[in-house]
């Protein structure tokens, strides 16, 4: 059945609303941004948000929700086709890289989030885990890389992106990290792992 205008227009309004809250969310911070602030961004009056979000909770979980999905689905999509360590690490960070903003408030305040937000949190590391643990396994098989537990070696990858998200200020303070550090963080990463140095050839 086709919508009516009003349905039209509400819908219209409820992504204008997780738009402005995703903007602010990357901005300001998830938990410091207000109700009102997103009803005076979206230039709607302060019932209508709670009109369609009738808790501040409710609001966080679907803008999370919706942008985590598409966090998660870019990493995906970008790590499928990856067949060694180094580009796969690549990808992850282009994932990132398109949503940086928010992806860092993810990482800085994701302990404070609602319950339902942080399994998306969960999923969105799942989405790279996947991948990892493949190429990681391949890769320990043929001796390319140092034998360790593979919740070790992605903890550490993750830990290492995170650390430099979250100290963003300091590293990048024109807010871009993953353009300044990320091919810096991929090639320290593989010096890690690797049995040659990270120079990527097949053990001797």
């Amino acid at each position: 059945m086709k919508k009516s205008n009003r349905q039209l227009q509400k819908v219209q309004t409820k992504e204008t609303l997780l738009n402005k809250a995703y903007q602010l969310f990357s901005s300001q911070g998830i938990m410091n941004t207000r109700m009102s602030d997103i009803a005076q961004a979206a230039g709607v009056s302060h019932g209508t948000v709670f009109a369609h979000f009738q808790t501040q909770e409710m609001l966080i979980t679907e803008v999370i929700e919706t942008y985590g999905e598409k966090i998660a689905r870019r990493t995906h999509e970008a790590a499928g086709t990856c067949e060694h360590m180094e580009e796969l690490l690549a990808a992850h960070l282009a994932g990132i890289g398109e949503f940086e903003p928010f992806y860092a408030r993810l990482v800085i305040e994701n302990r404070l989030l609602p319950p339902e937000a942080r399994d998306v949190w969960v999923s969105i590391q799942s989405a790279i885990s996947f991948h990892f643990s493949q190429v990681a396994q391949r890769e320990i098989g043929s001796g390319q890389s140092i034998d360790l537990p593979l919740y070790f070696l992605f903890n550490t990858w993750v830990g290492l992106v995170h650390y430099y998200l979250v100290n963003g200020d300091l590293f990048a303070p024109e807010g871009n990290v993953v353009g300044r550090y990320g091919d810096t963080l991929v090639d320290h990463y593989m010096k890690m792992i690797r049995r040659d140095g990270g120079k990527g050839g097949e053990k001797e």
